[in-house]
């Protein structure tokens, strides 16, 4: 078995209550993909393709956690965090991105983890559901 090239920045220890996301992607069939792939497995899914979109599901939906691209149309996923804390509404965050993410990034904003686009969907599965099962092994097949 191959290692998955997640970056995991904090434990994930509150997975098991992520009942809500919120997939900020501005790739359409690619933000569909993961909403379906959430959705068949029991999670309510809120989707947006622009910063703009993602801080106002965030205000209205309050997602548990926020799955975010960060090259978006309208501004960066860096700025969509920034803009949520700057209202009080941080929330867990995975970060995706096609491009390297600097460890200051990482540092400043404290994403639960780095998945490094392309991945496969069974990586990104596990990061969110993997404290799901009681023995922390997921089946994503």
């Amino acid at each position: 078995m191959t290692s998955l090239p997640v970056e995991t920045t904090q434990p994930c220890a509150r997975v098991a209550q992520f009942r809500r996301v919120l997939v900020v992607e501005d790739e359409a069939i690619l933000r569909s993909v993961v909403a379906r792939n959430l959705t068949g497995r029991g999670i309510q899914v809120y989707e947006a393709g622009t910063g703009t979109e993602a801080v106002q599901a965030v205000l209205s939906q309050s997602p548990d956690l926020m799955l975010l691209d960060i090259n978006l149309p309208d501004q960066t996923g860096w700025d969509v965090l920034r803009e949520l804390k700057r209202r009080g509404n941080e929330v867990p965050t995975i970060v995706l991105s096609a491009v390297r993410v600097g460890q200051s990034r990482m540092d400043e904003f404290h994403p639960l983890a780095y998945l490094p686009k392309p991945f496969p969907i069974e990586a990104l599965l596990r990061l969110v559901l993997r404290d799901r099962a009681p023995d922390g092994d997921v089946d994503v097949e």
